[in-house]
């Protein structure tokens, strides 16, 4: 009788477990990244973060890796990849990191921080402005992708 009770008890356990499942999604919520590094200006929020990438352009030598296909969004977070970073990444991937990175899911390491960019009027600085939450990539070590 003992082992009757042992084995249904077994068996109803087992059909309780929930398996834990695999996500694919991002785990990084941008918005409150965003709020954090607002809270904390000028100084940054140090840590691992999870994005998609969904666009990416390169001006004056720097790669820019956006979470939004319009940089300006305010929901956006910028991955800066410096000049020695890019000319690394080719030599290792043979490819363009902002070409390679698009629709994929990445995991950065580093300091995400608040950064103002000036509007430009005739090719001078005017004194409107916005603000952009970067991370800044200086070592290929600091991005893998996830998938």
């Amino acid at each position: 009788m003992k082992y009757i009770i042992l084995l249904s008890i077994l068996v109803l356990s087992a059909c309780t477990a929930v398996p834990k499942l695999a996500s694919s999604s991002v785990s990084t919520d941008v918005m409150q990244l965003i709020e954090q590094t607002e809270e904390n200006a000028p100084k940054g929020v140090k840590g691992t973060f999870q994005f998609s990438i969904k666009a990416a352009a390169i001006e004056k030598g720097i790669v820019y890796l956006n979470t939004e296909l319009d940089y300006r969004d305010r929901r956006n977070v910028t991955v800066a990849l410096h000049s020695k970073t890019i000319t690394a990444f080719r030599k290792k991937y043979g490819a363009s990191p902002e070409v390679f990175f698009i629709n994929k899911n990445i995991e950065v390491v580093g300091e995400a921080k608040q950064v103002k960019i000036w509007f430009l009027s005739n090719g001078k600085k005017t004194d409107k402005y916005y603000f952009q939450t970067h991370i800044r990539v200086n070592s290929i070590k600091q991005i893998k992708v996830l998938n």
